[in-house]
């Protein structure tokens, strides 16, 4: 083998692949790709479904690389869980495991990249800047090691179910890597997750919109919209200054006609910023539009505002410390949390929607949970400093956190269904 060749990573190669890339049986090969995902690690000795010689084969051109877990968050409001995994070269991303309301289901929502260049005002990761693109491996892999977290605490036939491409960074900018993502964990020798239930949510690539009809027609797609109304959505979102909505739309139209699926609309409600009467009927206007361009009506997501937290919040004083220290530190950290987040929830949900229903455009209301751990919509980020505080073994380092059973966190067992 030439020893420059990149070794394959073989927990995002398709069986088909590993058979031509190592000359082995299809069979064989689908039957190594089950062990990467299901065992996290190639056995030291072949079991017997498996050949020797293929598995030698596989292990002579690939490996099963992994993430390390360095922080596991439950909520204690709901049942939902970040995790914090750091990158081989140092970065990290976070990922969240969301309830779905039958028992034992769960999405996972994974980042597709470290940080994001779309700088959306509403967003922490957009605050980060884009460090980089993840590999087609580091997507799957958040999706296992999630998957090995609900059989270590919840257990009881607990699967992830669907996974949803909301997390850090823009996941049409990396389009190659998560399509191949996406076709592993559709895989059934892999994660074997139906791609009916995976949905790419994006703030608005045509390009990768129309890549994702043609080369996974049976995945949903899912837009951030911020505002309809141009110089409001250019303000909040830069993207627009790129790709106007009018152009997003287009391309979703011709997804919507070419799949068959709704697309879905995802409008956080800032005060002040979005959520007039006059900005809910242009909504409903843009969605009775739609819906007769193209004969499929959007499906309206409403989400409400989760604030950003200042990233360089102070820790904690020392066991002993002055009240006056706590206080002052207290104080610093609101000031700070002031500056970097310049929005509010809006209190106008309920009007808004009034509005959409008043035209006859239906809505849902997404209940986003996890925000006492900075895991709902639109929070994940990891500031330079967190990255560093973890490398040299801050708190939360561990590699091997401890699992507490979900029902510890006094949550329920299913979230509120959208109202």
């Amino acid at each position: 083998m030439d020893e420059r060749r990149p070794r394959l990573a073989l927990q995002a190669v398709l069986p088909a692949d590993l058979a031509a890339a190592c000359g082995i049986d299809l069979t064989d090969a689908r039957r190594i790709v089950s062990l990467a995902h299901r065992l996290g690690e190639l056995p030291a000795r072949a079991p017997a479904t498996v050949r020797r010689a293929a598995l030698d084969a596989a292990r002579a051109v690939g490996e099963v690389r992994t993430l390390a877990l360095v922080e596991r968050r439950a909520s204690a409001e709901d049942p939902f869980v970040k995790y914090a995994f750091r990158l081989e070269d140092g970065a990290m991303v976070e990922s969240v495991r969301i309830p779905l309301e039958r028992p034992g289901r769960y999405s996972a929502c994974v980042s597709s990249q470290v940080g994001c260049a779309l700088a959306c005002a509403f967003c922490a990761t957009g605050r980060m800047g884009l460090t980089r693109n993840l590999e087609a491996w580091e997507i799957v892999e958040q999706v296992r090691l999630i998957r090995r977290d609900l059989g270590a605490t919840v257990g009881g036939g607990a699967r992830v179910h669907g996974v949803l491409f909301q997390g850090m960074g823009e996941p049409l900018a990396n389009a190659d890597r998560v399509i191949q993502a996406i076709r592993v964990l559709s895989e059934p020798s892999a994660q074997a997750i139906d791609m009916r239930n995976i949905t790419v949510c994006t703030a608005g690539l045509p390009s990768g919109i129309r890549r994702l009809a043609a080369e996974v027609p049976a995945v949903r797609l899912g837009l951030s919209l911020g505002s309809v109304r141009p110089g409001r959505r250019r303000q909040l979102m830069p993207i627009d200054g790129a790709h106007p909505l009018e152009e997003v739309l287009a391309a979703a139209g011709e997804h919507a006609r070419a799949t068959g699926h709704a697309p879905m609309w995802a409008y956080t409600l800032l005060a002040d910023q979005n959520d007039t009467d006059e900005d809910a009927a242009s909504l409903a206007a843009l969605a009775r539009g739609f819906a007769a361009q193209h004969g499929i009506s959007p499906r309206i997501s409403l989400i409400p505002y989760n604030a950003i937290a200042a990233s360089d919040a102070p820790l904690p004083s020392p066991d002993g410390a002055e009240d006056q220290r706590a206080a002052e530190d207290q104080r610093a950290a609101e000031e700070r949390r002031a500056a970097a987040d310049p929005f509010v929830r809006s209190p106008r949900l309920a009007a808004f929607r009034a509005v959409l229903t008043a035209a006859g455009v239906g809505s849902i209301v997404r209940y986003s949970g996890g925000g006492d751990v900075g895991a709902a919509c639109g929070q994940l980020a990891r500031s330079q400093a967190q990255v560093e505080a973890q490398r040299s073994g801050g708190r939360g380092a561990s590699s091997r956190p401890r699992a507490a059973p979900d029902a510890a966190v006094g949550a329920p067992s299913t979230p509120p269904r959208p109202v």
